[in-house]
């Protein structure tokens, strides 16, 4: 009787040592396995949640999530394309141009390129002098084939080889807000900028 009462003693002991210990889940420490973001930072549409790392025109490497806090003006191209790539940066340096001051400084514009192999950071800087791009408010960038594909495939643009030196692409000018959600997406080349330039507007307005 006594070796059972020991033995139930025991027992409870161990059972109050065991509960004392556990911890309850703190609220709201929720984990991801994702750069260790916290829940909840970027929505299922962000393009912010690409893991990949870019490689600017300047050698420096970032990541699409650098770019948070600030509407983006994007669009995916090749410095060697012969046809629709000057263009599409000619409309978005025209919406440059049409943005309220106050608006055009709380606006960057992000061009992608889709041809790695051949657009190097050489490449990339040549491209920027070449059409004047402004280092303040322009970042050109390059990555692996895969990211890139996965950008595209993320934002909605298609583009093949068409030659052994030319792509055939969509023709999109993407407007991110500042959490790199694609807010406003424009096809074609010399559309009316007007929508755009309000889209802009609107956003940094509500900063």
């Amino acid at each position: 009787m006594k070796t059972s009462l020991v033995f139930l003693t025991i027992i409870t002991l161990v059972n109050s040592v065991c509960f004392a210990s556990e911890k309850k889940p703190a609220a709201n420490k929720a984990q991801t396995c994702e750069e260790g973001l916290p829940p909840g930072k970027y929505s299922e549409k962000s393009l912010y949640r690409l893991g990949s790392t870019w490689t600017s025109d300047a050698g420096r490497q970032l990541k699409l999530s650098a770019l948070q806090g600030r509407p983006q003006v994007m669009a995916l191209f090749f410095t060697s394309c012969q046809h629709s790539c000057p263009l599409i940066v000619g409309d978005m340096k025209g919406v440059e141009k049409a943005l309220p001051k106050s608006v055009r400084s709380g606006v960057d514009f992000l061009l992608v390129s889709i041809d790695p192999a051949r657009d190097s950071e050489e490449a990339l800087r040549a491209f920027r002098t070449k059409h004047g791009l402004d280092a303040k408010r322009w970042r050109l960038v390059r990555g692996s084939t895969e990211d890139v594909r996965e950008l595209a495939e993320k934002s909605g643009f298609n583009y093949y080889p068409g030659s052994t030196t030319q792509f055939a692409h969509s023709l999109l000018i993407f407007v991110l807000n500042d959490s790199g959600e694609i807010v406003f997406k424009q096809s074609g080349i010399g559309n009316d900028r007007k929508e755009l330039v309000t889209t802009l507007t609107r956003l940094v307005s509500k900063k």
